[in-house]
């Protein structure tokens, strides 16, 4: 009773004996999807802030913004106007506009080089979307270890009664087992749908990145 009013108090609003004691109703496979779902939810919030500095909702306004006045022939002040943002976005227009103005840089070469950064950007954008993808995949797979194995406890326990089995007893092994794979599945699916989500931003964010390098160079080579 202490211990909820305390949750209560800090406004948990559950009771962590309760939760232990619902852990515990499946075994090891629904300790396990409990674990999974708190790496889960953590790998969800850390990918939207690592998305969120990475500019992934900004629109890419400064670097549009550059890429207007590279466009505009003042190349200095585009570079300027990029100094020390930190998006994505800008960090591969800045760097094509650094190999585009560097004179001993061939085009092929500058094209090359930015190829390079956005793939790496990418790569950063993408990291931990495989962890997503691995709770999506094992959630269900260790609900249904749980609905199995619990299936066998609850068949065993029905030999062992004999003639004086008690089909309540049979049905309360059952919906026990069963409670790992709805906890798998609630777990795998918003995973999923966050994995869904995020393949998304990254992919405006390519298109977005392929847009800004490709009017430097046309820009760079109409101007020159």
């Amino acid at each position: 009773m202490e211990t909820g009013l305390a949750a209560e108090g800090l406004g948990l609003g559950f009771d962590p004996q309760q939760i232990v004691a619902f852990l515990d109703t499946g075994g090891m496979a629904l300790w396990a999807i409990g674990i999974l779902s708190v790496a889960t939810v953590a790998l969800i919030l850390w990918k939207v802030w690592r998305l969120a500095l990475g500019g992934a909702w900004s629109g890419g306004r400064h670097a549009e913004a550059a890429v207007a006045l590279w466009q505009k022939g003042e190349r200095s002040q585009a570079r300027a106007r990029l100094d020390g943002r930190r998006s994505l976005r800008a960090q591969l227009a800045h760097r094509a506009m650094e190999v585009l103005c560097d004179p001993a840089m061939p085009d092929a070469l500058a094209r090359e080089e930015t190829e390079r950064l956005a793939r790496s950007l990418l790569t950063q954008a993408r990291a931990g979307l495989r962890g997503l993808e691995l709770a999506a995949t094992i959630g269900p797979l260790l609900g249904l270890l749980g609905t199995v194995t619990g299936m066998i406890a609850a068949f065993q326990a029905l030999q062992e009664a004999g003639s004086r089995a008690d089909p309540a007893m049979l049905a309360g092994g059952i919906w026990e087992a069963l409670l790992t794979t709805a906890a798998g599945m609630a777990v795998a699916i918003p995973a999923q749908i966050a994995l869904t989500w995020f393949d998304s931003v990254i992919d405006s964010l390519r298109h977005d990145m392929e847009d800004i390098a490709t009017r430097l160079f046309v820009t760079n080579e109409t101007i020159g």
